[in-house]
């Protein structure tokens, strides 16, 4: 199985509570175990139990690549250290702790909030290996709210301005496509997970926003 829907304890925020890579997954502590099997069956990822900075919306709260994975301050020892054992992990001080939501990154570049500093880009940059691009998704900084990406393609919120789908495009090294899920939601990135070979959306998802989803990340089941 490559696409699926889903819901997390009654949630079709999937990208809110989970954090997907090529590889791993990041899956909070109270995911049910048929939905942790489908995540693995689904995208073909292991997966690791976690809470971040105390919660459950591990997905709004970290960014990650194949290369490494961006965690707030806010992290506690005992969750770092979780991570550490099987993933490069960095921390950045911010203001801007909800990562997940402000870096929109696959394993060819990374778009972040604008009001990420220099300092702070040069870091992300470190951490994932990538270029790192500041600008906004249809003129929100929560980029990856706003956006889903992967190292086949990147959707994007459907008021997205040419400008900026031009710099995701370039950044990322993917085409760009168009999309709500979750019936009408246009935050797709807080919608659903999805690397190269799958994709898991909220089950809310129409067949039609499923449609797209799959040309716009390029996966087909």
């Amino acid at each position: 199985m490559t696409v699926g829907k889903a819901s997390y304890l009654g949630s079709p925020y999937l990208g809110v509570y989970f954090r997907v890579g090529e590889e791993r997954a990041l899956i909070p502590p109270s995911c049910p175990p048929a939905l942790e099997h489908l995540l693995e069956t689904t995208l073909g990822v292991s997966t690791l139990r976690t809470t971040i900075c105390d919660t459950e919306v591990v997905g709004a709260l970290v960014a990650m690549n194949g290369r490494g994975l961006v965690l707030s301050e806010s992290v506690d020892l005992d969750e770092r250290g979780r991570l550490q054992s099987s993933l490069e992990v960095v921390v950045l001080r911010s203001k801007l702790n909800a990562l997940g939501n402000t870096i929109l990154a696959n394993d060819r570049g990374a778009v972040v909030h604008p009001e990420f500093t220099s300092a702070q880009r040069r870091l992300i940059r470190d951490a994932m290996g990538v270029p790192v691009v500041a600008s906004t998704v249809a003129g929100l900084g929560t980029v990856a709210k706003a956006a889903v990406a992967t190292n086949r393609g990147v959707v994007v919120h459907p008021r997205a301005t040419p400008a900026e789908v031009e710099i995701l495009e370039s950044t990322l090294g993917v085409p760009a496509h168009r999309s709500t899920a979750n019936f009408g939601i246009p935050l797709v990135g807080a919608c659903l997970v999805a690397n190269s070979r799958g994709i898991l959306a909220g089950d809310l998802t129409t067949p039609v926003e499923m449609v797209h989803l799959q040309e716009g990340l390029k996966v087909y089941s």
